[in-house]
């Protein structure tokens, strides 16, 4: 898997600079922080799983390598601890993607894409860029439910420092909020796909808390 998303990090960071050291460093980077010993689910399998749904929809994205670098650096910071992770990550962004030919409006938009995963709101909505980029991050909701129970004990295993007695009460006001939305998802294709499954999951998970 390691060596199939470098190749993928290589094909799409080649394109901004000639700098195979600078690739390179920033690619250490993301794998240093991906592959920490307290990533159980926030790590470049997720970030794999991102990568290949952007691909699947690649026709209905307007600006694709602005939603691949979202998707690579969106949970670059992430600490169970911390309330801004979302706010560091994006600015980790800033710096490493101004090393590259990017645009200031293309890392702006970064930057509001994986500011947008904090509260899973779209907050770009001049076309479904960022609809897509937070449809791809909950897909897992709903999924089978041997796979969403494996996805809740990686997130159980990224907050062991907290008892039982602070980590149910603080997962079921997170599931709890999901459902009081509306819908989960914001694409037509993607409340068609996970929607229904979604919720059941949700609820399932709620029962065992």
């Amino acid at each position: 898997m390691i060596e199939k998303i470098k190749s993928s990090w290589f094909d799409l960071t080649s394109k901004y600079t000639n700098d195979e050291a600078l690739i390179n460093t920033l690619w250490s980077e993301l794998h240093k922080k991906y592959a920490h010993k307290n990533r159980h689910y926030h790590n470049l399998s997720h970030i794999e799983s991102m990568l290949l749904q952007a691909e699947n929809i690649k026709s209905h994205i307007e600006d694709f390598p602005a939603l691949l670098y979202a998707i690579w650096y969106h949970d670059i910071i992430y600490k169970s601890t911390k309330k801004d992770n979302e706010e560091k990550s994006a600015l980790f962004t800033q710096k490493s993607l101004k090393k590259l030919n990017f645009t200031e409006n293309q890392i702006e938009n970064v930057k509001n894409l994986i500011i947008s995963t904090k509260k899973h709101q779209v907050i770009l909505d001049k076309n479904s860029d960022n609809a897509y980029l937070l449809d791809f991050d909950l897909s897992i909701l709903g999924k089978d439910w041997e796979t969403y129970k494996n996805y809740t004990q990686q997130i159980r295993q990224e907050y062991k420092i907290y008892p039982d007695f602070l980590y149910n009460p603080g997962r079921k006001k997170v599931l709890l909020h999901f459902l009081e939305r509306e819908t989960l998802y914001f694409t037509e294709s993607y409340k068609t796909q996970f929607e229904n499954k979604a919720r059941e999951n949700i609820k399932r998970e709620l029962e065992t808390l």
